[in-house]
């Protein structure tokens, strides 16, 4: 099984790159927590997305502390990596998006793969939920989503982005990507829209389950997306928006798997006192090696 990890951002409200921030008892990045959950769950292949900058550093990282079974490809998530045959004339210096940087691995993953944000902790239970999941859907075209609930992802410095999902039983229906939710008294407030939640809703922290049916769906989209010049000047291609187009037509189903776990993220740099103590605690409390790898 693969672990997809999205390692490629900037950190502009952190201030720094995050994903690469020493925040474990004895140094270690938020990310290595997440490999060190799903590699106890059995998966057996590692896949990082990062910067063309950070490839060499992160693929010398973890080469050092992972098993020497575990496969490790370390990629470079870049804007000139386009579908063959199209073109762009605009002058763009971000990446583009969450679901060009799962594409980025379309040549190293050949079979199901979960994704996840580098710069989050997903707790324990959500890889071995993940990976229950994967062995019981190995052969069919079934995706998934982890799922938390939006009360306990958000920030106390800062609207953050999430995807809002509408969920049926444990089949996921379709996905609301907000770009600005604060708390609202004991209700969730969306600052761009205007919308309120009661803070009970299921959100998408990028923590998903895929089938390698996703990289032609996502070149199809990244095509359509490079034809349009006002959409290559300033948006994104969103994973959650792929995966909902293809259930809108009926290509795969997805359903909710609820981590049974607890989240929490690096989104400003106020956040990482709160980051620091939680993953000493952990370790405090005998859940991981310190230092983490042996």
């Amino acid at each position: 099984m693969t672990l997809l990890l999205m390692a490629a951002g900037s950190g502009t409200r952190y201030g720094k790159l995050k994903q690469f921030d020493d925040l474990g008892p004895k140094g270690e990045f938020l990310m290595e927590f997440g490999i060190y959950d799903a590699l106890k769950n059995g998966f057996d292949h590692v896949v990082v997305i990062t910067k063309k900058d950070q490839v060499e550093f992160v693929e010398e990282h973890l080469r050092e502390r992972l098993p020497a079974n575990i496969k490790l490809d370390v990629l470079a998530q870049e804007i000139t990596d386009i579908p063959d045959g199209a073109t762009f004339d605009i002058d763009r210096q971000k990446p583009w998006g969450t679901a060009h940087a799962v594409w980025t691995a379309r040549k190293v993953i050949d079979g199901p793969f979960a994704v996840i944000n580098a710069d989050d902790f997903y707790g324990q239970s959500a890889y071995k939920n993940a990976a229950d999941f994967i062995r019981a859907h190995r052969d069919d075209n079934t995706y998934a989503l982890v799922g938390y609930t939006l009360r306990d992802t958000l920030s106390e410095h800062g609207s953050v982005s999430r995807g809002v999902c509408q969920v049926e039983g444990d089949n996921l229906l379709s996905v609301d990507e907000r770009l600005k939710l604060e708390p609202d008294g004991d209700k969730v407030k969306d600052l761009d829209s205007g919308n309120t939640y009661s803070g009970e809703e299921h959100v998408s922290m990028n923590f998903w389950i895929c089938k390698p049916s996703i990289f032609s769906k996502i070149e199809s989209e990244f095509r359509t997306f490079l034809a349009d010049k006002e959409l290559g000047m300033k948006s994104e291609l969103y994973i959650p928006k792929t995966i909902q187009e293809m259930l809108q037509a009926g290509e795969i189903k997805v359903k909710v798997v609820p981590s049974e776990g607890d989240w929490f993220g690096v989104t400003y740099s106020s956040d990482r006192e709160k980051a620091v103590a939680d993953l000493q605690e952990k370790t405090d409390a005998g859940k991981y090696d310190s230092p983490l790898w042996k």
